[in-house]
């Protein structure tokens, strides 16, 4: 879809991330010049002889979530334009052949058949079931650190650089000292490198297993979290009670819970897909593949679900699904 009629020269500085954006970008909006059909379509612009359409549009409008209705028709007319550039863009692509590119041939047959399985999988997903309501409070009350037990944590951190009979000394040397500045000093004066950081976090901004350790301790307290290159150090300089009520995070927990059943459902479904499939591994693959199935497959692992961020003392609903992993 997209084509520029600028110089060879000037195009050439379009990065291959951009083109093969804007090549998957017409494939998913026009078919990459498939016209059949576009009759029932509202032509919003024609970009030498293409087509943009009402339909396309849309179809990015409805990607933008939180677009009030006042602004829909400035956000349009703004996608409008985004869209002729990518027509341009395409078209000027497709006379240097660049469709045709190997590389990039490959990239947006990848891009098509994750769409193609996403969307199969998507489908799968839309048996699960609404959480009820003493599964959305059970959640709520399980964990406490996320929603009535909610704070905003100032930290202060060191990532620490170290082999792991050094470890136990840093617990003990941490457990001695009452600051991160001073734990700072110890570092240096044993030529121990580390780089350090500040940030104030608010508890659905954090990893999931950090918040749980870090909901524990008290202003001035301190953990260390061993790591494959050393250690993590945390110390909680200050925080501060924002707890978020049930009725406030019901809507962020639902989603998150029928999110989580949905992978549920995705997940056991490919294992049936699997089972009922022959697959067979060839080469060097084949070798690996012997050896990994002596090996328990590990669980995947679910999104960490994040409390809401509290603003004005209400609801950051962008927060909410950000943290929750709401797409």
């Amino acid at each position: 879809m997209n084509t520029n009629n600028t110089p060879l020269r000037t195009f050439g500085k379009i990065s291959r991330i951009a083109l093969l954006a804007a090549l998957v970008g017409a494939t998913l909006l026009t078919g990459c010049g498939d016209k059949k059909g576009k009759g029932a379509s509202q032509t919003a612009a024609k970009v030498n002889k293409e087509e943009i359409t009402v339909h396309q549009i849309n179809f990015v409008l409805q990607q933008q979530r939180g677009v009030p209705a006042d602004k829909a028709d400035v956000v349009s007319r703004q996608i409008l334009e985004r869209l002729i550039d990518q027509e341009l863009a395409v078209q000027r692509a497709q006379e240097l052949k660049l469709d045709r590119d190997p590389k990039v041939a490959q990239q947006v047959e990848a891009a098509r058949r994750e769409i193609i399985a996403r969307a199969y999988l998507e489908q799968v997903g839309q048996a699960a079931a609404k959480p009820s309501a003493d599964e959305v409070k059970k959640y709520y009350d399980d964990t406490p650190a996320l929603f009535k037990d909610r704070r905003i944590y100032s930290l202060q951190e060191l990532v620490v650089e170290a082999r792991p009979d050094q470890i136990p000394t840093l617990r003990t040397k941490l457990a001695e000292t009452k600051s991160a500045s001073e734990f700072a000093d110890y570092l240096k004066a044993s030529d121990i490198r580390f780089n350090a950081s500040q940030a104030v976090r608010a508890a659905e901004q954090l990893p999931m297993g950090s918040l749980s350790a870090l909901s524990k301790l008290q202003d001035g307290q301190s953990m260390l979290v061993p790591t494959p290159t050393g250690a993590q150090v945390i110390f909680l300089a200050s925080s501060r009670q924002q707890p978020v009520t049930l009725e406030q995070a019901r809507p962020a927990i639902e989603q998150f819970l029928l999110n989580d059943r949905k992978r549920e459902l995705a997940t056991k479904d490919l294992k049936s897909l699997r089972d009922g499939a022959k697959i067979e591994y060839v080469g060097k693959f084949a070798e690996k593949a012997e050896a990994e199935a002596s090996v328990p497959a590990a669980s995947a692992s679910t999104a960490a679900p994040v409390a809401p961020a509290a603003s004005n003392g209400g609801l950051d609903a962008a927060s909410i699904n950000k943290g929750l992993g709401i797409k």
